[in-house]
């Protein structure tokens, strides 16, 4: 054949169907002329589409041999025709990253991570006794950032590989990876998202560096803004504010929005005349969020106005045998609870009033209502009757308030006690409003208070309880769990229904609680009326139990080794 690269003719063969070759006769023969004719008459697209869909069904490309000839052709003219493009600049060195390197052992145990070679799952989707790798790769980076470790340069690339695929490992992760992941980001675009928190994939620059900040502001990208703004923020609050002012009337909306609520961080009553001002932005989501960041600051002018507004609606009732709550709802939401964040518009289902009412009650200072409520601390006024069936509002509005005020004396107060049965005593039986006024309380506090739940009610309704405390658990929450866990199982109850439980206990207990657990390793008698099977389930689930938790114990012991080395048998 003449080729381009050749420049000399080549007789071609054939391959017969009898696996007997054959010389191309003359009309087969592909000289450099033939294959410009096909090349310029039938592309690389169309002779693939040709193929997909027949000869027969396109017949301009002439017979099957003939189509399987201009392939040839062009295949061998697509290779010799390619020129080398012109060699770029290198790129330049990463940066420095002086943290101390991850230990020789952990490094392993990152690259046994990173391959996530967790057993597969048995028949009818039982996991078996094996951990799961993947659910413990977020425990070790945390870890390993904990310690200030540098990651091991060959593992950058996985590293980010699973950032890219779990957006719950990336914070994670790019603390992690550090300079040298920023750096090698820059050469992948499936890693860019590892550069949105960067300004060109480089570090931000520092707080301090007035003219940088400046000409990043005004010239990066919307997601270099928004971390600069944070960054800036962080370092100093008035600052970030004063950069955000400047530019504040020419932004989108939608950006407004993201910027405003990046102030939650730092919010201090030194912000309340720019939010005062974002009252009347032309965005209904921007005044909203203005109102609510107002309505966190118990001084500010907000405040102020909707505590009398709510003051107006909730009084103090002593015309029956004892004092109660009377609740008189808005009859209208006007112009000035509008431009103060008040939504006219309830959702489906809800009556104007009482959505205008929770609005108010929410966004009034807590610290409002002993006075005007006979001078009754937090716990007397939500212990009292509500008239008219307006009791699940009004808590359910100081619940709201009391999470976004961080207010610890009306969160223990709306929790009630923990022994109590949901709905009987306590400000509100919602587990959702319990989990936010337990995110208020100290961690200690918040962790007994859930096991003293655990203890009294069982594991059915503490998943969403159990998911704001601090890990690894406390010592008491952690017995209260594997003490309820050991009660469910004995009881034969149905063992799939305690299965996110059981997850979260891998995760989050406190690995010196394993030698409690290798007395329920063993599969237990199947009593009469327990779910088939069910003896073989638990056991499975404590054996993988005990050996996560054993695994986390080796992982930690690993990233506290001295760097270069293992850890000690």
């Amino acid at each position: 054949m003449t080729g381009r690269a050749g420049g000399r003719a080549e007789r071609m063969e054939r391959t017969r169907h009898d696996g007997t070759r054959e010389p191309m006769t003359s009309t087969t023969t592909i000289t450099e002329g033939d294959a410009d004719l096909r090349a310029s008459a039938c592309s690389w697209e169309e002779l693939v589409t040709t193929a997909l869909l027949g000869t027969e069904r396109r017949p301009a490309a002439g017979t099957a041999e003939r189509l399987l000839d201009t392939a040839a052709a062009l295949t061998v003219r697509r290779r010799a025709g390619l020129v080398p493009a012109a060699a770029g600049g290198r790129p330049g060195a990463a940066p420095p990253d002086g943290r101390p390197a991850v230990p020789a052992a952990a490094r392993r145990r990152l690259a046994l991570l990173l391959a996530d070679r967790s057993a597969p799952a048995h028949a009818g989707g039982r996991r078996g006794t094996a951990p799961d790798l993947g659910e413990l790769l977020p425990q070790w980076l945390a870890m390993a950032n904990e310690r200030g470790l540098r990651p091991p340069a060959e593992l950058i690339p996985a590293l980010l590989d699973a950032a890219r695929a779990r957006t719950d490992l990336r914070p994670q992760a790019l603390a992690f990876a550090g300079p040298y992941g920023l750096w090698l980001a820059r050469f992948n675009s499936e890693w860019r998202f590892a550069l949105r928190g960067a300004a060109g994939g480089a570090a931000l620059p520092g707080p301090g560096d007035t003219e940088a900040v400046r000409l990043l502001w005004d010239e990066g990208l919307f997601a270099e803004r928004v971390a600069l703004l944070g960054a800036v923020r962080a370092h100093d609050p008035e600052a970030g504010r004063a950069l955000l002012a400047g530019t504040w009337t020419t932004e989108r909306a939608e950006d407004r929005l993201m910027f405003l609520d990046s102030l939650r961080g730092g919010l201090s009553p030194a912000d309340e005349p720019f939010l005062e001002a974002a009252l009347a932005d032309r965005s209904r989501t921007v005044r909203a969020t203005a109102a609510e960041l107002l309505s966190a600051l118990p001084g500010s002018a907000l405040a102020g106005r909707m505590a009398r507004r709510a003051a107006s609606c909730v009084s103090l009732d002593r015309t029956g045998g004892g004092a109660a709550i009377s609740v008189e709802a808005p009859h209208e939401c006007d112009a000035d609870m509008q431009r103060d964040g008040i939504v006219p518009r309830p959702p489906a289902g809800r009556g104007e009033r009482s959505w205008w009412l929770g609005q108010l009650v929410e966004c009034a200072p807590l610290g409002g209502w002993p006075g005007r409520l006979g001078g009754r601390t937090a716990i007397e006024i939500v212990a009292l009757p509500v008239a008219d069936d307006w009791g699940a509002e009004l808590h359910a509005a100081w619940c709201r308030a009391a999470a976004r005020q961080g207010n610890a004396e009306w969160s223990r107060a709306l929790l009630g006690a923990p022994s109590a049965p949901p709905g009987e005593g306590a400000g509100t039986g919602s587990l959702a409003e319990r989990a936010k006024l337990l995110s208020v309380l100290p961690p200690d506090e918040r962790a007994d208070w859930v096991a003293r739940f655990i203890s009294a009610h069982g594991l059915s309704e503490a998943f969403q309880l159990l998911g704001g405390c601090v890990v690894p658990w406390a010592g008491a929450l952690g017995r209260a769990v594997v003490d309820a866990l050991e009660i469910a199982r004995d009881a034969g109850s149905y063992p799939w229904s305690f299965s996110g439980v059981m997850g979260l206990a891998e995760r989050c207990l406190d690995p010196a609680e394993s030698p409690r657990l290798e007395a329920l390793t063993a599969t237990p008698p199947e009593e009469e009326g327990a779910s088939p099977g069910a003896g073989g389930y638990w056991a499975e689930a404590f054996q993988r139990l005990v050996a996560t938790l054993s695994l986390r114990a080796a992982m930690r012991d690993e990233l506290a080794a001295h760097p270069g080395s293992s850890p000690c048998p």
